[in-house]
């Protein structure tokens, strides 16, 4: 399970470092990255992907919200090799889509890992805690 907050920076353009807690949930060295939501990047293990995947082709493709979410989760999505330090290239559709510049910060989401611009999740995150005080999630 991906767990924890990790702020870090490029370390050439567009390439970064999966830290080393979220590495060892990995099952391979590739990982597959995605447009995600609220303007971050997901990133998935090959398998967690693939049961991503399954669940979207299982709704019916004449379902409208079906092909919508399919067209969004598999033209966005891309794979990609992690180097021997850790370290993996953000194709650059992605780096735009999630406006990441020099610091990102990389979360962990269960299932998956987000990588987040960090001015873009300070917002997000006092959004969350700004419903949760205001009971409008629990």
């Amino acid at each position: 399970m991906f767990l924890g907050e990790y702020t870090t920076k490029f370390t050439g353009h567009g390439r970064v470092i999966l830290p080393k807690k979220l590495r060892l949930e990995l099952n391979s060295k590739v990982i597959i990255l995605s447009r995600g939501f609220e303007g971050c990047i997901w990133g998935f293990d090959e398998k967690a992907f693939e049961k991503e995947a399954k669940k979207q082709l299982e709704i019916s493709a004449t379902e409208e919200r079906a092909r919508y979410l399919r067209r969004y989760l598999f033209s966005g999505s891309e794979p990609v090799e992690l180097d021997s330090q850790g370290r993996f290239i953000i194709p650059s559709t992605l780096l735009t889509y999630g406006s990441l510049m020099e610091d990102v910060v990389i979360i962990g989401a269960g299932d998956h890992f987000e990588i987040w611009n960090i001015n873009l999740w300070a917002l997000h995150i006092k959004k969350i805690e700004e419903e949760y005080r205001h009971g409008r999630i629990s």
